[in-house]
């Protein structure tokens, strides 16, 4: 697999703090931090705000450090026999790690992957080759889902042509 930053040593709380600082320099009026709801003080999205005509608008950039550390085990476990739970590798030829052993791993490459993204949709808006609307419509927040939220509960009907009474 090619995963970019499954290396990165780089904490946590220094990616959120690069990515609100980049945010800031965007002109961003307000930013906020949502908490996973079974851990406490693990910040599990950045919620902004930018004001774009006609309107404010309010973006939620999630990051799912779950999948993210169930992607490096897949990885690291590939063509392993593991035990149910999926945790261990039973035979331990040259792979001696359980899967807890990726959990913090899988949160800094998580976060430093949305610190990138961020940084090309950005540039992409500065170098006038999208604008913030085309790369953001997915994540615009209304408080409750994003529009790709609510699109995906549709089953991407909106997506879908409209069937015509001649076919």
């Amino acid at each position: 697999m090619f995963l970019k930053n499954y290396t990165s040593e780089v904490p946590v709380h220094v990616t959120v703090h690069r990515i609100e600082q980049l945010l800031i320099r965007c002109g961003v009026s307000g930013i906020a931090k949502e908490y996973h709801p079974a851990i406490a003080g693990k910040i599990s999205a950045l919620i902004f705000s930018i004001k774009m005509e006609p309107k404010e608008w309010k973006i939620r950039v999630p990051v799912d450090e779950d999948k993210a550390l169930q992607s490096l085990w897949l990885d690291y476990a590939e063509g392993e026999q593991m035990n149910a739970a999926k945790t261990e590798i039973l035979y331990n030829g040259r792979k001696k790690k359980k899967r807890s052993e990726f959990k913090e791993q899988a949160e800094r490459t998580a976060w430093k992957l949305m610190q990138d993204w961020i940084e090309v949709q950005l540039s992409m808006i500065q170098m006038q080759q999208a604008d913030f609307q085309q790369v953001f419509l997915p994540y615009v927040w209304d408080g409750k889902e994003t529009i790709y939220d609510r699109v995906k509960a549709s089953g991407f009907r909106v997506m879908l042509p409209e069937k015509s009474e001649a076919a």
